[in-house]
């Protein structure tokens, strides 16, 4: 923000060119903030931090309008390439979130058309079949037109499923939305370690790895092997962050924590005692309720998935068979003409029930909110297993978030950990969810 003081000219008051003197001079004082470089809170738990720009535009033109941040790049090599590596991950990141929320958008279309389309044209079929069936007495050219059409609408129909259940356009909308929902909250943190100060290395190698890790768990590609497994063997928790490759003794006892010293976990950097063996007794909530039970719900939509995805283009097909005899001499056309048009009736149905219900797209929900506990366990447990508490972040900052992750209160997760320690202390299993939000 610039403040510029100036003299007060009236407009009633007249000037000449020799009334005007070298005294009257225009103060002009133009101060610009600095940014503030310090990343943790201080000991009396105050966080002051720069207002972000509301876009990422908005934050390029303002790091490349200030003087006295040009001046600083000037003189510090290294800092002025990771902001221009920092700057260009960041555009590349809005791209990628506006393409993503792009596909996403065309593949639910795929889905509704595609339904739409089979469906009307499976019933088409059936119908035919039963007026052909109908009337199997009467002329044979009319019949055999009718026979020859429904079976040319269900062998059409059964190949447009099998593409359709292969790729599963429900589930690969709600991919492309997760990637988007990714891509975005990775932009406003690049954003922030932006406002915050000078990025270091490591920030631009950290993003990196993330941007790969969401390209890599929700890729764009139908063809060529990219596209994920829709009918997996079992059900596997989405992963769209950079895996852990830690090799950090794990303190998991009180004993560990006595021989480290307790003075030494007191008050450091917002971290106590009792703060880690709270966060120990949710992710332990977390990791026998919530994973558990999306693990669950997870294989039997994937069961329900891929017995739907088996039954429609097989009833497609038996429909189709049966038109065949339709029409011609005999008792048994009768029989193949209604069994034609029930088969058809019936994939019509099944196909509404998985594509019109999305069964693709709540396994892949599965998916992700499994994947979101599996982050959240793996952030809390490595950041508990950094012994250097400066280099972790600070310890109520980080339990308001894990509180807020999981819907709740600072006051409701603590009540949590300390259930959960009751109920694991009489030998009974607790009762309740960590996450109230899914």
């Amino acid at each position: 923000m610039a403040s510029i003081s100036m003299i007060s000219i009236h407009p009633s008051t007249s000037f000449s060119s020799s009334s005007i003197s070298s005294k009257r001079l225009i103060n002009a004082a133009i101060r610009i903030p600095k940014l503030n470089n310090t990343r943790r809170v201080n000991n009396d738990n105050n966080l002051s931090l720069p207002k972000i720009p509301p876009s990422s535009r908005d934050l390029v033109q303002d790091y490349m309008s200030t003087t006295t941040y040009s001046k600083k790049l000037q003189h510090n090599n290294n800092d002025n390439i990771n902001t221009l590596e920092l700057l260009a991950i960041l555009e590349a990141v809005a791209e990628r979130a506006e393409i993503h929320k792009n596909v996403g958008e065309q593949r639910d279309n795929w889905n509704n058309l595609l339904l739409n389309s089979i469906n009307m044209i499976t019933l088409a079929a059936a119908t035919m079949v039963a007026i052909a069936d109908t009337h199997h007495g009467g002329a044979s050219s009319s019949i055999s037109a009718l026979s020859v059409s429904s079976t040319l609408l269900f062998s059409s129909a059964t190949g447009m499923l099998l593409a359709m259940n292969k790729i599963q356009p429900s589930q690969l909308a709600e991919e492309q939305r997760k990637a988007t929902r990714s891509f975005r909250q990775l932009q406003t943190q690049i954003e922030t370690t932006l406002a915050l100060g000078v990025p270091t290395e490591e920030d631009v190698k950290n993003s990196i790895a993330k941007v790969l890790a969401i390209e890599k768990a929700y890729p764009l590609p139908l063809l060529g092997g990219a596209m994920l497994e829709k009918f997996p063997a079992k059900y596997e928790p989405a992963v769209w962050w950079p895996r852990r490759n830690s090799k950090t003794r794990i303190i998991s006892s009180k004993t560990d924590y006595h021989q480290e010293g307790k003075a030494l976990m007191m008050n450091r950097n917002g971290w106590s005692e009792e703060l880690e063996m709270e966060l120990r007794e949710v992710i332990e909530v977390v990791k026998r309720k919530d994973i558990e039970d999306y693990e669950r719900l997870g294989n039997k939509a994937l069961r329900a998935n891929k017995s739907l995805a088996i039954a429609g283009p097989l009833l497609t097909a038996i429909a189709a068979l049966g038109s065949v005899f339709v029409g011609m001499n005999g008792g048994g056309s009768s029989c193949a003409g209604v069994v034609s048009a029930m088969a058809g009736s019936m994939a019509a149905v099944v196909n509404a029930f998985e594509h019109g219900g999305q069964v693709g797209m709540v396994f892949e929900m599965y998916r992700n909110c499994g994947g979101f506990f599996k982050q959240l366990e793996e952030t809390v447990e490595g950041t508990l297993e950094e012994n250097d508490f400066d280099k972790r972040e600070n310890g109520q900052v980080f339990e308001l978030k894990v509180a807020l992750q999981l819907g709740r209160s600072v006051s409701q997760l603590r009540e949590l950990a300390s259930k959960s320690a009751s109920c694991r202390a009489e030998g009974i299993a607790i009762d309740e969810f960590a996450s109230k939000m899914f």
